[in-house]
């Protein structure tokens, strides 16, 4: 018990350096399944032990099947819950508990004194705690959307104002050129041009302190509030994971108790109990940690280069001429994003496009005009679609989960094809090493029986002989099959990666071959692909290999993949790779 201790606190030391605050800042609604699911996980074992303490009154074969209930079915979508160290215990607990014969009812009346009530009281406890942890992360959520739009807000008006202030300047440039107008005129235009300038001058104060205000709550959501909300919930984890382990320990040592004879059965639930430990954190963050990095300030729109200057004395009597506004259009990144190689592949062009819309848009008609390039996303839009969206990498995750498909996993991306074929291959290999060690038994029980004709007919063996060579052939068709499958897709993976390095390294531009038209609008959210308007003509700098994909490009800055289906293409029979671009 001195040794399990220890090693717990050794464990608990190695945790110092997982911290979801900062790991998982962008993974709210990831670590509220998680948490979900723990709690979940809690309520099945609890009932797991009721239902134990049932059985013990009965007889031993209702403990076995109950053991077998517990056990998780094949290709079920709760396999890849046993990748934490609590599952894995729980399991090898039900492993164990096929042993048990002749329970009595001391046994059942332990459990629910020491494991059944407690869990139960400690599950309304856990819950009350993780509403309160993640009432408190949408409550500091809400508060930056709220500071954002008041930002947003504050930059209209200075815009508004500052357009404002522009015309009432150009009015006064006006009024001033116009000798028929009076003085007291030429005054009043001045005045109210100085104060649409001092109105201007206002909202850009006021804009300046919301950004400044914004940055500073920005930076404490996501470097402050964040993660103390989030290490909470990993205390709270942690405690979970603790609970479940002392759970599963107090079970095997109230069995210990009443049932000596099966110590070493008890044992190995002790076992397991100590194996839990907090390298279950470790495991939700290899799960969900996305390695974004949280966005930077926004930058400053100074919409005031518009505005001419404040009227003096010597602009009354002097200036004549007109100012023209100019607006600036720098636009500040607001989420450095990194992207891995592994989310380039999953999210390049050459997945399956989409499908074209059932029924072309009414602009989609031959000869028609050029539509014009589609306006940038606006950063207020940038911003809700991050705090509101689910990230990419939730598609890579559901990979992961169990689910129905063809045999050959022609549904899975090639990697994790290759890997399921390979689990098929040696699931084959382990049965058809099964099936020749039996052969070989049989085959030697049969030379037996031909030496000592007394001990048996050696016919009687030659049945099942022939059975399992039929086994045994059919297994290896199957092993021989899925290799090839497996090689298949690896041969695959390779070329595939290799086409993306030849489609996006290449130094020197591509010759066009022919041009195309949109017939449908298309936006180019995933990375290699390019949008396009309805009616927009672009040149075809590649033809569709089969993947329902064609290459195009704008002009020397902009190019990248359309589907073939939502363009018709006119290709150049007699182009040379002109670099020229619409």
């Amino acid at each position: 018990m001195h040794r399990n201790r220890g090693s717990f606190g050794r464990n608990c030391t190695e945790t110092m350096s997982c911290r979801w605050g900062t790991e998982l800042w962008d993974q709210f609604d990831n670590l509220e399944k998680h948490t979900h699911w723990g709690i979940e996980f809690v309520e099945r074992y609890t009932k797991f032990v009721k239902e134990r303490s049932e059985i013990e009154i009965s007889y031993a074969k209702q403990i076995r099947n109950l053991s077998k209930k517990y056990q998780p079915k094949k290709n079920s979508r709760e396999e890849d819950e046993y990748k934490y160290t609590s599952c894995r215990a729980f399991l090898m607990t039900l492993n164990e508990l096929n042993d048990y014969a002749g329970q009595h009812e001391v046994i059942a009346e332990n459990l629910t004194t020491h494991i059944i009530c407690e869990l139960t009281r400690y599950i309304q406890e856990l819950k009350a705690e993780r509403k309160s942890h993640f009432h408190d992360g949408r409550r500091a959520q809400q508060h930056i959307e709220n500071s954002w739009k008041q930002l947003e807000s504050s930059k209209r008006r200075f815009e508004r104002d500052c357009k404002e202030a522009d015309r009432a300047q150009q009015y006064f440039d006006k009024i001033d050129a116009d000798i028929n107008v009076t003085k007291a005129d030429v005054e009043k235009a001045r005045q109210q041009a100085q104060l649409k300038h001092q109105v201007a001058e206002d909202s850009k104060n006021e804009y300046l302190t919301y950004l400044q205000k914004f940055n500073k709550e920005q930076n404490e959501h996501y470097y402050s509030l964040i993660p103390h909300i989030f290490q909470k919930i990993q205390e709270m984890e942690e405690k979970r994971i603790e609970k479940v382990g002392e759970s599963m320990k107090t079970y095997a040592e109230v069995n210990r108790k009443v049932l000596p004879i099966v110590s070493k059965c008890l044992d190995g639930m002790t076992n397991a109990a100590a194996s839990i430990d907090r390298k279950d954190l470790y495991q939700v963050v290899e799960s969900f940690k996305s390695g974004f990095e949280p966005p930077g300030d926004v930058e400053v729109e100074d919409y005031s280069l518009s505005m001419r200057r404040t009227v003096s004395e010597s602009s009354y009597l002097n200036s004549r001429g007109e100012g023209k506004p100019s607006r600036s259009n720098s636009r500040g990144k607001l989420w450095p994003f990194k992207r891995n190689k592994l989310m380039s592949l999953l999210a390049s062009p050459r997945q399956p496009p989409p499908p074209p819309p059932t029924s072309p848009s009414p602009g989609a008609v031959p000869n028609g005009p050029q539509s014009p390039q589609q306006p940038k996303e606006p950063l207020s839009h940038r911003l809700n679609e991050f705090m509101t969206s689910k990230h990419k990498m939730q598609c890579l995750r559901s990979l992961t989960r169990g689910g129905s498909g063809p045999e050959d996993c022609s549904h899975l991306p090639p990697e994790q094809r290759r890997k399921k074929l390979q689990a098929k291959i040696n699931d084959i290999n382990k049965e058809l090493q099964k099936e020749v060690d039996q052969r070989d038994a049989l085959t030697k029980m049969k030379d037996v029986y031909v030496k000592n004709p007394h001990m048996g007919d050696p016919n009687s063996v030659d049945p099942r002989l022939e059975e399992i060579g039929q086994d045994i052939d059919k297994l290896e068709l199957d092993s021989r099959k899925y290799e090839v499958k497996d090689h298949s897709t690896e041969h695959h993976l390779k070329s595939r990666s290799t086409d993306f390095d030849d489609d996006f390294d290449d130094e020197d531009p591509l010759p066009t071959i022919g041009t195309c038209k949109s017939l449908y609008p298309f936006e180019g959210q995933n990375e290699g692909t390019i949008s396009m308007a309805e009616g927009e003509l672009l040149y075809v700098i590649e033809e569709d290999k089969g993947d329902g994909w064609t290459r195009v490009r704008r002009n020397e800055d902009e190019e990248g993949y359309v589907p073939t289906s939502y363009i018709k293409v006119f290709f150049d029979t007699n182009a040379k790779g002109a670099m020229t671009y619409i």
